[in-house]
């Protein structure tokens, strides 16, 4: 996600520790919803492989993330070749490496990915249509106005954003609501004179919220159809994954150097 005033390298680094941060609050309520349900019995009551030897096969799969982020910080690619790059690598891996994908496989792959795809492109494009219609007739600009000076100040504020962005993040995918929003929302952040980059990480933080809050929930969506389950299904789960997440979020809203630190620290 691009925020005017703050550079891609920055975003990426400054998103380093909320996502730690993001992961270990999703492990908590993962690792006791599996205790209390008895998640895992069966395998857990089997010998466990060897740790060297899983680590070694696991190899190929775990480089993937030093490849992508590594070869943007060296500047072998940009973020948005590296998603052609993880695409690419991965085909590799599974038809090369593990041989778990085959020819045969490749046209169902690619025909889930575009049935998936087309759904949130079009989107996209009434999104983008959206925005440009508000530029146009001139709307941003009077209403950030009004927002900024509300009297409801920072804090009011910055509440109102987060219930607008999780509340519009449960029908519209992250890329529509940047398109829409981000012009809207950086006048009041301007006139606030909040860290744009910090802005960014929490935009980000706020949209995953909604990303994965029935009933549209784009990416809880995709993850139903990976797993084969309806997202109904989904929902008593789903709601302690997202109270742990939220949890997160107030901690990087309310400590901006969870996010700012590493950028300063690496000099973006």
């Amino acid at each position: 996600m691009l925020v005017p005033g703050a550079s891609v390298p920055a975003l990426f680094a400054a998103g380093m520790i909320p996502g730690i941060l993001a992961g270990v609050a999703l492990i908590v309520p993962a690792v006791w919803l599996a205790r209390k349900h008895n998640m895992g019995a069966i395998e857990a009551a089997l010998p466990r492989p060897p740790f060297w030897k899983s680590l070694r096969e696991a190899a190929w799969g775990l480089v993937a993330p030093f490849l992508i982020l590594g070869g943007m910080r060296a500047g072998w690619f940009t973020p948005t070749e590296a998603a052609v790059v993880a695409v690419v690598y991965g085909l590799f891996v599974g038809m090369v490496i593990y041989r778990s994908i085959g020819m045969k496989d490749l046209f169902v792959i690619f025909q889930e990915a575009a049935e998936t795809s087309a759904v949130i492109l079009l989107v996209v494009a009434l999104a983008g249509i959206f925005a440009y219609a508000l530029s146009t007739l001139g709307v941003i600009d009077p209403l950030a106005h009004a927002i900024a000076n509300s009297g409801l100040g920072e804090y009011g504020v910055l509440a109102l954003i987060v219930l607008l962005l999780m509340t519009v993040g449960m029908f519209l995918d992250g890329i529509s609501i940047f398109l829409i929003f981000v012009p809207l929302l950086l006048p009041i952040a301007n006139a606030f004179h909040w860290n744009p980059v910090w802005f960014g990480v929490v935009l980000t933080l706020k949209v995953a919220l909604g990303q994965f809050t029935p009933p549209l929930a784009v990416n809880l969506m995709v993850s139903c159809r990976i797993a084969r389950v309806r997202m109904e299904e989904t929902v008593p789960w789903v709601i302690w994954m997202l109270l742990a997440m939220f949890i997160a979020m107030l901690m990087v809203l309310a400590y901006p150097p969870l996010a700012t630190w590493l950028p300063d620290r690496l000099g973006y």
